[in-house]
């Protein structure tokens, strides 16, 4: 990929079309991005002006849903794909496509897919062949928790193709990823620039270094999420079987040291004894998989990892 190639399309996926009520975002930094506000005003002269940049998301579900639409309210223009036709086609302002391999055409391509696996069969789906045949640059984004060594073997594979990758993995849960707040934690080199712009849409992107390093910050972040929820949960039981009020008690610790944005989304569902499923329980086992896998590359011990990452018979899942 050529040094003029990478740099036209930065400068491409840096200007969304913008539409009425709507503000670009700014042009990106190479190490850390903040989300502007709507009222800050826009000094880029570029960024007034209209563009056919091309964004697809592969994977619109809970997460990726909308995360299309907060892309395409700010100005991109969207594709989006589904395995289940109907949840594309349910999402205001974008293309909703019914084969992946119509996404070839896309400049970036953003997976929200549950992990690499489930990418890797997309990309076997035509894609692979379709996307970057014209020589044109390709950026794809992979937002799903994976193995930061898995996401540096799958770009190895897919540089020869003209396709870069970028790892950008978010937090933040559904109501989040609805809201456009969601914390979107970057790994990536040279082509981070293109895509900041587009993850702004969505949420705080910050880049903490080269690729993987977007999933390394996953891993930690899942490790504190499930140390957290155990622990309101384990709270709750106590103080319930304690005769406390659970919901007071609740309101009075998210005041103080043990406060969190966990609790502030978990609490009033442990009060209610509302036990529906927010998501697949094996997901969230196999994150804590990559956050073993990764403290094993570096050394790391993590005894509260490795207690939370093991079944009921003191197995590792």
């Amino acid at each position: 990929m050529s040094s003029g190639s990478v740099r036209c399309t930065a400068a491409r996926l840096s200007r969304p079309r913008n539409r009425p009520g709507t503000t670009a975002s700014g042009s990106a930094g190479s190490r850390t991005s903040t989300r502007r506000s709507s009222a800050e005003p826009i000094d880029d002269e570029r960024e007034r002006g209209m563009s056919d940049e091309h964004v697809g998301v592969i994977g619109v579900g809970i997460t990726g849903g909308p995360m299309a639409r907060n892309m395409a309210a700010a100005g991109w223009r969207v594709s989006g794909w589904s395995r289940r036709p109907e949840a594309a086609q349910a999402i205001d302002g974008i293309t909703a496509v019914t084969s992946v391999r119509e996404l070839a055409a896309c400049d970036a391509l953003v997976s929200v897919l549950p992990d690499l696996p489930q990418l890797e069969e997309v990309l076997a789906d035509g894609l692979l062949d379709a996307a970057g045949a014209d020589d044109r640059p390709v950026t794809l984004v992979i937002c799903s928790t994976s193995s930061p060594s898995g996401v540096r073997d799958l770009a190895e594979r897919l540089e020869p193709r003209g396709i870069a990758v970028v790892d950008a993995p978010v937090s933040g849960g559904e109501r989040k990823a609805i809201d456009g707040s969601l914390a979107i934690m970057v790994g990536g080199d040279d082509d981070v620039a293109r895509v900041l712009p587009v993850l702004r849409a969505c949420g705080t992107p910050v880049h903490l270094g080269p690729l993987g390093s977007g999933e390394v910050a996953k891993a930690c972040n899942q490790m504190i999420v499930s140390a957290t929820t155990t622990a309101l949960v384990e709270a709750a039981v106590l103080a319930e079987r304690s005769g406390l009020d659970v919901a007071a008690l609740f309101d009075l610790l998210g005041g103080g040291l043990a406060g969190s944005e966990v609790m502030r989304q978990k609490a009033a569902k442990l009060v209610a004894h509302d036990h529906s499923v927010s998501g697949p329980a094996k997901y969230f086992v196999k994150d804590l998989g990559f956050t073993l896998e990764q403290a094993d590359v570096v050394g790391a011990e993590l005894g509260l990892a490795r207690h939370l990452g093991r079944d009921d018979r003191g197995r590792l899942r």
